[in-house]
């Protein structure tokens, strides 16, 4: 599984700076620049290899962050559930579930530093607003794995909204525990459960 965790990190690494949109880059070739920008910082990083912490969350709250619709991650998530919620608990549901992927998957950086990624031409229409960016992760042993990329097109770029590892969405993954979660003790219940984890994690990350 660690290395599906890396694979959705890779996902981020979009540069989405904004422009008009005439002058955007193609997903594809932007995905194939900034991930080997990222991955070389991982490579060269001493502190970073070996896991020092902070420095491993600044690079993901620089390099990932900004490059994330974490809004229409959490929606996936919800599915159904989403429309039950109020603007202010939507807005607490996508900080909450921001949080939990980024802590989530920032440890993935310290532990690949050898794979290559492969990205596969994009016919690209100059009216595409969603496109799916496909991928290949090759490791210096196993097999290859598939990794594809949901990505929209906004005012500031294009942004990750999915991402399928192997044909399974890591987002909609969630959905089965959200909704359990939201029969039982609705949407605060589940607020207040993934802020619970997210303290957890913190924890774990100071240590």
């Amino acid at each position: 599984m660690k290395k599906h965790l890396f694979a959705f990190v890779l996902a981020a690494c979009f540069a989405a700076v904004p422009v008009r949109a005439a002058e955007m880059v193609a997903p594809d070739a932007l995905a194939k620049s900034v991930t080997d920008e990222v991955l070389a910082i991982v490579r060269a990083d001493k502190d970073i290899q070996s896991g020092n912490k902070k420095k491993v969350l600044d690079l993901v709250e620089t390099k990932v962050v900004p490059h994330f619709n974490f809004a229409h991650m959490a929606q996936l998530a919800m599915g159904k559930n989403w429309r039950q919620a109020s603007a202010e608990q939507q807005k607490a549901l996508t900080s909450e579930f921001r949080t939990l992927l980024v802590r989530t998957y920032t440890a993935a950086f310290t532990q690949y530093k050898n794979q290559t990624v492969e990205y596969r031409p994009l016919r690209l229409a100059p009216e595409d607003a969603d496109v799916v960016v496909k991928s290949l992760i090759k490791q210096p042993s196993g097999q290859p794995v598939a990794v594809d990329y949901g990505m929209e097109k906004t005012d500031k770029g294009w942004k990750v909204y999915n991402v399928k590892i192997e044909g399974i969405s890591l987002v909609e993954n969630y959905r089965n525990t959200f909704n359990s979660e939201v029969q039982k003790n609705g949407v605060d219940g589940l607020i207040k459960s993934l802020a619970e984890k997210n303290g957890t994690l913190a924890q774990v990350s100071q240590q």
